[in-house]
């Protein structure tokens, strides 16, 4: 392959892994403290409804 198309291959290759890193990086989203809260109380309430729902059916 002459190198040009080796140059054309290698900027492909680093525009892809550039815009997965971009991605990656940006997909981090701020959530507050009390929300954090309400989530974890929802959580630990499904799983609670859960597992009595599973002690139920055995």
């Amino acid at each position: 392959m002459p190198t040009i198309g080796w140059v054309f291959l290698l900027g492909a290759v680093a525009l892809v892994l550039g815009g997965l890193f971009m991605l990656r990086d940006s997909g981090k989203m701020p959530i507050s403290k009390e929300k954090m809260k309400k989530i974890q109380e929802r959580k630990a309430e499904i799983e609670a409804e859960e597992s009595a729902e599973d002690r139920e059916q055995w």
